[in-house]
C-alpha cells in the first residue's frame, strides 16, 4: 500500500537507482503517472518528459477499453475488438483520442516534441497498470523511436498483465503485484483523478526546484 503518488514515486526511485549511470530519460504517462515520474527523475537526476497515450474506450463503457493509441500513431488493439465493434466505430474512437492527445501535447507539454530517444535508456512510468493497453502503445512508440533500452516501471500491476509485459520490454519493475488485483486505486491510501491543472502545477514546481537559489548564485560569484 502506498500513501499517495509521491510516496509511490519515492519507493520506485529506489528500485531504479541502478539505472542512474545510464542517464536514462524518464517518460511519464499523464495524468496519474506525472508525480510518480517526477519523483524518479528527481532522485536519479535525469531527463524527464511526458509521453501521451490514450485508452480507446468502449462507447457504452468508457471505463473499459479495447486498446490504446500513442502520440505518434502507435496503437495496441485487442484481437477481438473487430468482433465487438464495427471498423468505422473503432476509427471514430481513434480519431477522438488523437484529438485529445493533440490537446494534451499542447496543454501539458507546451506543444514541445518528445526528447530524442534513439539509443537511450527509456523508463516508462505510470501510477499503475490495470489492463496495460496504454503502456503497450507507449512501448511501441519507444520501439519506433529506436530506444536503446526500454524499461517499464510502476508501483503496482496485476500479475497476468505484468507477465505479458515482461516479454515486450528489456525490464519490468513492479513494486506490488496483489493477488486479488481489481484496480490501481486499491494500492493507494489516497487516490483521486489528477487534473490538467495539478499536472501543470507539478511541472512548474519541478522547474522551480531546479532553478539556482539566490545563495547559489552568490556562491557562483554571480
Amino acid at each position: 500500500m502506498f500513501r499517495n503518488r509521491k510516496d509511490a514515486g519515492e519507493k520506485l526511485a529506489k528500485a531504479l537507482e541502478k539505472y542512474r549511470a545510464e542517464n536514462p530519460v524518464i517518460l511519464a504517462i499523464p495524468r496519474g503517472g506525472v508525480e510518480v515520474g517526477l519523483q524518479v527523475a528527481g532522485k536519479l537526476n535525469t531527463d524527464f518528459s511526458l509521453i501521451i497515450a490514450r485508452k480507446l474506450p468502449f462507447p457504452n463503457n468508457p471505463e473499459a477499453g479495447f486498446g490504446a493509441i500513442a502520440e505518434d500513431g502507435s496503437a495496441f488493439i485487442l484481437e477481438n475488438a473487430h468482433y465487438w465493434l464495427p471498423e468505422e466505430t473503432i476509427e471514430r474512437i481513434k480519431q477522438q483520442q488523437i484529438a485529445e492527445i493533440e490537446r494534451r501535447i499542447k496543454a501539458l507539454r507546451g506543444g514541445n516534441p518528445l526528447p530524442e530517444l534513439a539509443g537511450r535508456t527509456v523508463i516508462l512510468i505510470d501510477d499503475g497498470i490495470a489492463m496495460g493497453s496504454t503502456i503497450r502503445a507507449a512501448i511501441e512508440l519507444c520501439k519506433n523511436r529506436k530506444a536503446g533500452k526500454i524499461v517499464v516501471a510502476v508501483p503496482v500491476a496485476g500479475r497476468e498483465v505484468a507477465e505479458e509485459l515482461q516479454k515486450k520490454v528489456d525490464e519490468l519493475v513492479v513494486l506490488e503485484t496483489p493477488a486479488y488485483f481489481r484496480a490501481v486505486a486499491q494500492a493507494y491510501e489516497r487516490w483521486y483523478d489528477v487534473s490538467d491543472e495539478e499536472v501543470l502545477d507539478l511541472l512548474k514546481e519541478n522547474i522551480r526546484n531546479k532553478e539556482p537559489k539566490d545563495h547559489e548564485f552568490h556562491e557562483l560569484g554571480v
